[in-house]
């Protein structure tokens, strides 16, 4: 058997009989056919074209947000911050938990995304983190996001957000981190935010942000629904 690679295609070729298999990555295996029934041949790459197709576009239809929560299911590797008391982790899972389920409630579609994502394409992006410090207290909020276009939006949140955290802020983009993180590669977002809510190697922070994680949840939910142009009301903090 001799194989001929050609694009997203592998061609079998038997050498004794003139008939072709045809195989394409995740969707489907043709059997070996005849050449000469060319009807057949033709209907059979269509269904195999179609269902290329559909699953295409069912992996990269858009979606209105996507929430990712910072480090989620990593072990190894960049883990997240943490002190003697809490982890990064656990609270960007909750925060991005709660955001998700208040835009459900608003009848927003919303896609909830681990560290580890997937090629995604949404209007609206957020990514949920906490800082942490060599220095205890030396951090506190910031935004980050990939370009411009996400300037208006991230400027709309600070002022939400400046009126209710009473710590420290740092300015957009501060860090490389911040301003080049991975996600904007893969999330194609008309807008894009990683919000840093806090710093969790801070007792004076975590104390005030412990028992108010949900309020901040439904304020980030809030900020992002307005943005949609929907109708929502503020939360009460």
């Amino acid at each position: 058997m001799i194989f001929y690679f050609y694009d997203m295609r592998t061609y079998c070729r038997r050498e004794d009989t003139p008939t072709y298999s045809i195989i394409f990555p995740h969707f489907a295996i043709i059997p070996p056919m005849n050449i000469k029934n060319k009807p057949a041949t033709f209907f059979a790459l269509l269904i195999i074209l179609l269902m290329a197709f559909i699953f295409y576009w069912s992996t990269t239809k858009p979606v209105s947000v996507v929430i990712q929560a910072g480090h989620e299911g990593r072990t190894t590797g960049n883990t997240g911050a943490e002190c003697a008391l809490y982890r990064e982790e656990e609270w960007n899972i909750l925060v991005a938990d709660e955001i998700t389920k208040t835009l459900k409630a608003w009848q927003i579609d919303v896609k909830r995304m681990p560290a580890r994502v997937k090629f995604t394409r949404a209007k609206i992006a957020v990514s949920i983190h906490f800082d942490g410090a060599t220095k205890p207290c030396a951090s506190g909020a910031s935004i980050g996001y990939p370009s411009d276009d996400s300037y208006d939006f991230a400027q709309r949140w600070k002022s939400l957000y400046t009126d209710y955290f009473p710590y420290k802020w740092h300015k957009d983009n501060f860090t490389p981190n911040l301003q080049n993180y991975y996600a904007y590669r893969w999330i194609r977002a008309d807008k894009f935010l990683l919000l840093e809510l806090g710093e969790i190697t801070c007792d004076t922070q975590t104390k005030w942000l412990k028992p108010r994680l949900k309020k901040i949840a439904h304020l980030v939910a809030y900020a992002i629904a307005k943005e949609l142009g929907k109708d929502v009301k503020k939360p009460t903090l």
